[in-house]
């Protein structure tokens, strides 16, 4: 372990409009990095992970939102957490290690001694602490948190390879065409601040290759000369891939769950992820009952305290119910998450499926998914102030807001 003077920032990437698209419906009402899962915003999960770093001074979430949509939450979370988040607005795209470059000066405000560095799509059981100690084991720059995955999905991620003695990094590549590995990158890193001169050594190479007065033409053609402005750094391609097997990079593997939360399917399997941490994390935060006084419930569920479920309802399991939902009586819920002010009335089902703010599913009504988190109409997803009209049946279907269904459909996206 390191000395108490030692002090841990973290960083928190958080992305930017532009980049949820494949998030919508869900994102046209509020940043994706604030949805819930589990009954808490995206990023409280990694950001409550960062709170049991030894010796943090300060977290920070770094995208390109504008402050003011996160401005109540990061106050919110810091006076919760009792550790300092701030919001920092990027003015233009830097690349994931430009990013974190352009606020160096902030980042080395508090002199720590190692940079936590997170992507806030990612979902897992963030093992920051015991990272932390292999990084200062390892003795490198750099520890990557990897994990093992099968060969089939392998290439849809930054593939890499470690050796099985040290741990030391020898390859990296990003999404291979062939395969490299079943080790992938997850998005989770601690540096020392020499990640900074590795990011400026980048910055003045570009900038050399672009001073040369005279440039061949091979070179000239090459993409990377072409498009990339010279503060425009790239973790995986520019650090991680050139950096491999210079004993500077390490990696440690997690072997709880990971995954990639890019699209509302991913966001309902990974909110059953969290509920079932909560088992043994947090087991105050999940709901139990057995249809006496309080509705049944089934597994691992969350209810918002402002909730009103019917007692004759039954909930579970993988359920996350938001404020001020109202349950009625006789209603059936599996694998769905639940958003703030929707009314389910009686005997409605709701298998597999994300209902938006203030919508209502009527009475004998059924809205369901097959349940492939991967597929587009895997599950199905009702936007904000969608209304399903009494014994309507909604299957594999994505509904924008606003809308009001009083026929069934199946296998549709309803504009």
């Amino acid at each position: 372990m390191g000395s108490s003077e030692e002090r841990v920032v973290a960083v928190i990437m958080v992305g930017g409009p532009t980049k949820g698209t494949r998030f919508r419906p869900l994102s046209l009402n509020i940043p994706k990095p604030l949805f819930p899962l589990a009954g808490q915003p995206m990023v409280h999960h990694p950001i409550s992970a960062c709170k049991k770093i030894p010796n943090l001074a300060q977290i920070y979430l770094v995208g390109f939102y504008e402050e003011r949509e996160f401005a109540i939450y990061v106050s919110s979370i810091s006076n919760e957490l009792r550790i300092p988040v701030r919001y920092l607005k990027e003015d233009k795209p830097h690349g994931s290690a430009g990013g974190l470059y352009n606020f160096r000066d902030l980042l080395m405000e508090d002199s720590p001694s190692h940079i936590f560095l997170l992507n806030c799509d990612v979902c897992c059981s963030f093992p920051l602490p015991e990272m932390l100690e292999a990084h200062r084991r390892y003795g490198g720059m750099g520890t990557i948190l990897v994990s093992k995955v099968s060969a089939e999905t392998a290439s849809e991620f930054g593939e890499l390879v470690a050796d099985p003695e040290t741990n030391e990094l020898l390859h990296y590549t990003e999404k291979p065409e062939t395969f490299v590995s079943d080790r992938i990158n997850c998005g989770v890193y601690v540096f020392t601040p020499d990640i900074f001169n590795a990011i400026q050594g980048v910055s003045t190479q570009r900038k050399d290759r672009a001073n040369l007065r005279r440039v061949s033409s091979f070179e000239a053609l090459q993409p990377v000369n072409r498009s990339l402005p010279t503060d425009f750094v790239r973790l995986d391609q520019d650090i991680l891939t050139p950096l491999a097997g210079k004993k500077q990079l390490y990696t440690y593997e997690t072997m709880d769950f990971w995954e990639q939360i890019k699209t509302p399917g991913m966001s309902l399997k990974c909110s059953g992820l969290y509920l079932a941490q909560y088992s043994s994390t947090s087991p105050h935060l999940l709901a139990s009952g057995d249809g006496s006084k309080t509705a049944t419930i089934s597994g691992d569920v969350y209810i918002h305290p402002s909730a009103k479920v019917h007692p004759t309802a039954k909930i579970g399991p993988n359920v996350s119910i938001s404020a001020n939902a109202r349950i009625g009586a006789g209603a059936r819920l599996i694998s769905c998450i639940i958003l703030d002010d929707v009314e389910i009335k009686e005997n409605a089902v709701v298998i597999h499926a994300i209902v938006g703010w203030k919508s209502s599913i009527g009475r004998w009504s059924r809205v369901q998914g097959v349940g492939d988190y991967n597929t587009k109409l895997g599950i199905t997803i009702l936007g904000e102030s969608v209304s399903v009209e009494d014994e309507v049946v909604i299957i594999n279907s994505i509904v924008l807001p606003n809308k009001t269904l009083n026929v069934s459909v199946q296998e549709e996206i309803l504009l």
